[in-house]
């Protein structure tokens, strides 16, 4: 078998997800690779349907933090609207318009959430 440098274990069955960098278990990776922190810190809250199919979805962009902690947040602003969605590329999507209940869910954790868009 070929090995390249662009190959690389990526899951074990054993421990779960791999760091691509490191090759140690995601949860006890040596340099923290994915712990870059994403976000200018101004967290925008807005609504979008297009290229939706015309479904909604709020909109949480640039909040200051790593990969883990953002995906956290993602999860206590799904539970709080009861809703579903995903965190993709540092931008947490929540389905539906949910903008003043995620705003003052943010206001309340320490964030100063601004509404984007009309």
């Amino acid at each position: 078998m070929k090995s390249s440098s662009k190959g690389g274990l990526v899951y074990s069955t054993e421990h779960g997800r791999m760091c691509p960098a490191c090759g140690q278990p995601a949860a006890a990776c040596a340099c923290k690779a994915q712990s870059a922190v994403v976000g200018d810190g101004v967290v925008r809250v807005s609504r979008q349907s297009k290229g939706r199919g015309g479904k909604t979805v709020t909109l949480v962009k640039g909040v200051a933090l790593d990969a883990i902690a953002l995906a956290a947040l993602g999860k206590q602003l799904r539970t709080a609207c009861g809703s579903g969605g995903t965190v993709k590329d540092g931008v947490i999507e929540i389905q539906g318009d949910h903008c003043d209940l995620v705003m003052d869910v943010l206001e309340k954790q320490g964030h100063k959430p601004k509404r984007a868009g009309v």
